[in-house]
């Protein structure tokens, strides 16, 4: 938790809160249906608390935005965010069940009244939303083909509304045909070793009527 504050150190009293409470509820949860590896339970804070809150090191999103994370697993990058972002709505998606039913008892558990979750492959969403967030959940042609249509027309921040993707390694072949990329090194943020690698990509999507 020391890890949060170091980084975000003007959380309010609530946001500190649901942060202490997110591990034991993994915990907890993760012993019924395993989402997380033993190894990354152990250092929930660096490995997917704090690598989801690289985004918002990245940008900040304005209240009123709506974001869905894609493929949100055990609910990263898309909880922690939510914690840190309570004027945001946050929809979280995942095509696999028990995955979700962890997620939905982590939100119950920390209160949390600004996400929805919804079991289902993303191509079946019929929304807009400023940004969609993931973590690597697919190749970025495989994750612009999902997503397709589900960017929303007004813009309310400096970034172009589109992707916010969380990966690791080279990416220079992946990106190659997707121009209007950019990169931001973790590192540029962070100083442990774990984030020697990763990287946020924004990439802007045009809004197709």
């Amino acid at each position: 938790m020391e890890l949060i504050l170091k980084y975000f150190p003007n959380l309010t009293e609530d946001q500190i809160n649901k942060f202490k409470l997110l591990e034991t509820l993994y915990q907890d949860w993760n012993l019924k249906i395993n989402v997380v590896s033993r190894k990354d339970i152990d250092e929930l804070y660096l490995r997917h608390v704090l690598h989801s809150l690289g985004i918002a090191k990245v940008m900040q999103f304005k209240d009123g935005s709506k974001i869905m994370d894609v493929g949100t697993g055990g609910g990263f990058p898309g909880i922690p965010l939510a914690i840190l972002y309570p004027e945001c709505s946050f929809h979280l998606v995942d095509s696999i069940a028990k995955k979700l039913k962890v997620v939905n008892e982590v939100v119950e558990g920390l209160g949390l009244t600004n996400v929805k979750t919804t079991h289902t492959r993303v191509e079946e969403i019929d929304d807009t939303y400023d940004f969609i967030v993931s973590r690597a959940v697919a190749a970025m042609p495989t994750f612009v083909h999902w997503i397709k249509g589900k960017i929303a027309k007004e813009q309310r921040h400096d970034f172009k509304n589109g992707i916010l993707y969380l990966k690791g390694g080279d990416l220079a072949e992946e990106l190659k045909d997707y121009r209007t990329a950019t990169i931001y090194n973790l590192t540029d943020y962070y100083t442990e070793d774990f984030f020697e690698t990763k990287k946020v990509v924004h990439l802007p999507i045009k809004y197709k009527g």
